[in-house]
């Protein structure tokens, strides 16, 4: 399965499909949280903020970008996603949040409600 924006139906996401065996997450920081080629629903376990979230490694995004407002695009070494989404399709609609700082594990968090699967 590929993910799209719900907006514009570009392609976001490169083919994957849904991680069943869970011992496979890693939570150290600065990693991949997910295997590339995987997705999870999040259920609360990476931030509780998140739950329904459709987790992806950022290496299977594709025709997105940064946010325009520079406001959600802190972080020291990476972003945090603490201030918003700050991930938007490459034709500017918001579809989630990228979370790459050193002190997370990293991937990204795609709202369910601006995304689909096709």
């Amino acid at each position: 399965m590929k993910l799209t924006c719900q907006t514009c139906d570009i392609v976001i996401s490169n083919e994957v499909v849904e991680l069943k065996d869970l011992s496979r997450l890693n939570d150290k920081d600065g990693q991949d949280y997910i295997p590339k080629g995987f997705f999870i629903i999040d259920n609360q376990d990476f931030c509780p903020e998140l739950k329904g979230a459709i987790m992806i490694n950022i290496k299977d995004s594709t025709n997105s970008k940064y946010h325009s407002d520079g406001s959600r695009l802190n972080g020291c070494c990476g972003y945090d996603g603490l201030d918003g989404m700050n991930r938007i399709c490459s034709n500017n609609h918001e579809i989630g949040t990228e979370m790459s700082d050193c002190w997370m594990p990293h991937c990204i968090a795609l709202n369910p409600n601006l995304v689909k699967f096709i």
